[in-house]
């Protein structure tokens, strides 16, 4: 069995759909407010690019806008999600916590790499407890380069990891993983698209696959 995995947060742990809407609808409310947005919220724009670090959404989101206003809607957008986590109107995946447990009792570390921002990502953590099973939660603001890669090489680095896999819904989950050397194990879920999920080396439709399949790696 592998020494360790590797998992992306949103869209793979957590249901980020379930307050995604929310709290984009929140921010794009409050730019219109401040006249500086005047049409619906590019919530589909959004679900294309899920997966690539919040300052490149919001180039993507406000191409036409300032880096003043970027940022300062990029702080709004957290305060949201973080609000909506506290507020328990997001969602882990099914079986996250049964997985986890398995690999604890297996002897298998668990890690969280994600593009998502540190404040975003420890409300998830505390809010459902995930500490009791995650040895350390990684953001990508803990790099300069903003490449998941990157992140995940700091990972291995650190905990002196040689056999692992990374557990992902996106191409840069998959990326991160093959970058380093390691099994891209593409996650099914909400936000994936097939051609993604077809440069994985395996493919899930649901996290308890894992606890068949680890073994035989």
């Amino acid at each position: 069995m592998l020494q360790s995995l590797i998992f992306d947060m949103d869209g793979t742990l957590f249901q980020t759909d379930k307050i995604l809407e929310l709290s984009l609808e929140d921010t794009f409310n409050h730019l219109r407010s401040l006249n500086k947005w005047d049409t619906v919220a590019p919530i589909d724009k959004y679900r294309e690019i899920m997966g690539i670090p919040l300052p490149r959404v919001w180039e993507a989101l406000l191409p036409n806008h300032s880096d003043e206003v970027r940022g300062q809607t990029d702080a709004y957008f957290l305060e949201r999600l973080v609000e909506n986590i506290r507020s328990g109107k997001g969602a882990l995946y099914p079986n996250v916590k049964e997985v986890f447990s398995y690999l604890k009792a297996n002897n298998c570390s668990i890690y969280i790499a994600s593009n998502g921002l540190t404040e975003y990502l420890n409300a998830i953590v505390s809010y459902y407890n995930l500490d009791k099973w995650v040895t350390e939660t990684f953001s990508i603001q803990q790099i300069q380069t903003l490449d998941k890669g990157d992140l995940v090489k700091t990972i291995l680095k650190k905990y002196d990891i040689k056999k692992a896999a990374v557990v992902g819904d996106r191409l840069s989950d998959i990326y991160a993983a093959k970058d380093n050397g390691l099994t891209a194990i593409g996650c099914n879920f909400d936000f994936a698209q097939e051609d993604e999920l077809a440069q994985a080396d395996l493919v899930i439709d649901d996290l308890i696959e894992l606890t068949t399949l680890l073994p035989k790696l």
